[in-house]
């Protein structure tokens, strides 16, 4: 559910990789093809709400043909490949910053565990608090240059906090090696002190900025686990980005990256 800039009346949404062409706005609200725990999520979206977070869509219901209904935020989503502006040391600060009042809401709603939560993105050691598994750049939308608010929920499973925001960084710093990180983001981004900026703003523990690095890894092995299980299903958008993007050497060359610099970032962490 992305756009660049404010949408007009009846204006498809552009941005994103499975509801592509699918997502439109229709006056104050957005309309998109429902995931299969809507309900559960939009119960969700209320609770955080009367828990203080409004950084979120609200749900206004779901029709007959298998679609819900929210709220349009308006806003800047920036898309691929992403502009200067959403990689600002501001807009970076402000994302750890919205994560962190996200967690501290969704810690005090009970997880329906009655739920089938996708299982594409989340925590493997699982967890007792929804993350939202997918804080991409596309799915932030921004106001004068700072975040303010999370959208496209589709993926949000019980994890831990450290997950969602391992999961985060490795979009925000990102954590790319610089061959793959030239084709989507501006050059010249420090990926240490980026990684220390997050942490930061966030508010992570040492015990948490510890472990950091490591729980970066595993998330990155999910996320080409989640490519590989839909490549091997024949997703044509998948099959095609695979490609595009340089195929199974890049995430070689991406998780050996990691391996290389653990040290390095964790040093970043804890000085």
């Amino acid at each position: 559910m992305t756009a660049e800039g404010e949408a007009t009346e009846d204006e498809a949404l552009v941005g994103g990789m499975v509801n592509a062409g699918a997502v439109f706005r229709r006056g104050s609200l957005v309309e998109r093809p429902a995931p299969r725990t809507a309900r559960a999520l939009h119960a969700h979206f209320l609770a955080l709400k009367a828990h203080g977070f409004d950084a979120a869509p609200t749900p206004v219901g779901l029709t007959a043909d298998g679609r819900e209904r929210l709220t349009f935020i308006p806003g800047d989503v920036a898309l691929p490949p992403f502009p200067r502006w959403v990689m600002t040391e501001t807009a970076l600060r402000s994302v750890g910053g919205v994560l962190r009042r996200l967690h501290e809401a969704s810690a005090a709603v009970a997880v329906d565990t009655g739920v089938e939560w996708p299982r594409d993105l989340a925590d493997p050691e699982g967890g007792t608090m929804l993350c939202h598994n997918d804080v991409c750049p596309d799915n932030v939308v921004f106001r004068d240059g700072r975040a303010a608010a999370l959208i496209d929920f589709d993926l949000a499973a019980p994890g831990r906090p450290l997950w969602d925001v391992a999961m985060t960084a490795r979009y925000w710093i990102p954590m790319l090696d610089p061959a793959s990180a030239a084709a989507l983001y501006p050059a010249g981004l420090d990926a240490p002190a980026r990684l220390r900026i997050l942490a930061d703003s966030y508010g992570l523990s040492p015990q948490q900025r510890a472990e950091l690095p490591g729980v970066i890894e595993q998330a990155t092995a999910s996320c080409r686990a989640f490519v590989a299980d839909r490549v091997a299903d024949g997703d044509p958008t998948y099959t095609r980005v695979l490609a595009e993007r340089g195929g199974w050497q890049r995430w070689d060359r991406i998780q050996e990256w990691l391996a290389a610099h653990c040290e390095l970032f964790t040093a970043a962490l804890l000085k």
